[in-house]
């Protein structure tokens, strides 16, 4: 059985990740869980004739230098997958995430509609989306291109390790470059991005100092930068985009952050408790005056107050959205419990509702 054949028989509705290593059946994600599945243990000789399917040749002499490679693949009318491939005790091993073939809109991802339009709107500066793997950033980022590829007649550019999603112009142009097939490294990529010029520039992730200076220095040029950020929530972020520079500039690029800093997006998966499935939680920091002057002055700890006070700016902490859904029967208090930055705050606040539904 090729591959092909092997992922059209594993894809089913609601799977996001596929995991295949010597001496073991695959083993798949479906909803944030994994799962053994049926088939035979592979052997560590199928999984090397299973790699080297997929990879081109370029691609087979990166991994023999790296011993690890990023790419993407795709099956026509079935799905794209991110892949990982790597060595693990001796033995080749890939990780495929799975990629929807169509992009979904903000109401259909259960997303803060209203804000994420407000915020595409904007003509400048820096808006970034955060979370730990697999908590659909991506995503976010693609539905948030997509929106502005039907709303704004932009010169769109992304730099992205690898292309994921694949975007068609609408009433903006975009230009895809992916790194290994496009440009060489990120590094090259986003040295010569503003001679483009990009209405809007995305960076895939914003994963170390090359690629976080280039978005800050982007939106400081007057572009909106779109980027995902590896981090738990929206005041971490700013700590590490600070921390990634060397201490003597870091005054500087609070300076600059303050300035070009539009939004943070932070998100959790949870649990629904009323379908299957999960549902976004979503930490929203807003760069108003207040936010501003609090990361100049480095008092980033202020920021929670700042949020939980931001409502009408479109502001709000985890653990508000968390008793949102709670409250709207969505989630269980256990999954709203397990997802808070402050679990013993939130949980007198739930039971609270239990005590107000008791009256």
């Amino acid at each position: 059985m090729n591959i092909n054949e092997l992922l059209k028989l594993m894809i089913k509705s609601g799977i996001s990740d596929i995991h295949f290593k010597a001496n073991s059946p695959p083993l798949i994600r479906i909803y944030g869980k994994l799962y053994s599945t049926e088939f035979d243990k592979f052997t560590p000789k199928h999984i090397e004739e299973l790699a080297n399917t997929i990879m081109n040749e370029e691609q087979k002499k990166i991994f023999q230098q790296e011993n690890e490679l990023d790419m993407s693949y795709s099956i026509d009318g079935v799905s794209r997958f991110r892949v990982n491939i790597y060595k693990q005790r001796n033995s080749l091993a890939l990780s495929l995430r799975v990629i929807p073939p169509k992009l979904k809109t903000f109401e259909e991802l259960n997303l803060p509609v209203d804000v994420l339009k407000k915020l595409c709107s904007e003509p400048r500066g820096l808006i970034l989306i955060a979370g730990v793997t697999g908590a659909g950033k991506t995503t976010t980022l693609n539905a948030m291109i997509d929106y502005i590829n039907e709303n704004y007649s932009y010169n769109i550019v992304t730099v992205e390790d690898p292309i994921e999603y694949y975007h068609k112009d609408k009433k903006s142009s975009i230009s895809q470059r992916e790194v290994g097939a496009d440009t060489k490294s990120f590094k090259n990529a986003l040295k010569y991005v503003l001679r483009q010029d990009p209405d809007v520039v995305v960076i895939g992730e914003m994963r170390e100092f090359e690629a976080i200076s280039a978005g800050i220095t982007a939106a400081e040029t007057g572009h909106l930068v779109l980027s995902t950020i590896h981090t738990i929530d929206t005041v971490q972020t700013i700590d590490r985009i600070i921390d990634s520079y060397p201490p003597h500039q870091q005054n500087q690029v609070r300076i600059q952050l303050s300035n070009v800093l539009r939004a943070i997006i932070a998100q959790r998966l949870c649990y629904r408790d009323d379908i299957e499935g999960r549902i976004p939680a979503t930490e929203i920091l807003v760069g108003t005056s207040l936010v501003r002057k609090l990361i100049l002055e480095n008092k980033t700890a202020d920021l929670y107050k700042a949020m939980e006070h931001g409502d009408y700016y479109g502001m709000r902490t985890f653990d508000q959205d968390l008793h949102r859904l709670f409250k709207e029967k969505k989630i269980s208090m256990e999954e709203a419990n397990d997802k808070a930055t402050n679990p013993e705050d939130l949980m007198l606040k739930l039971k609270g509702i239990f005590r107000d539904e008791g009256n």
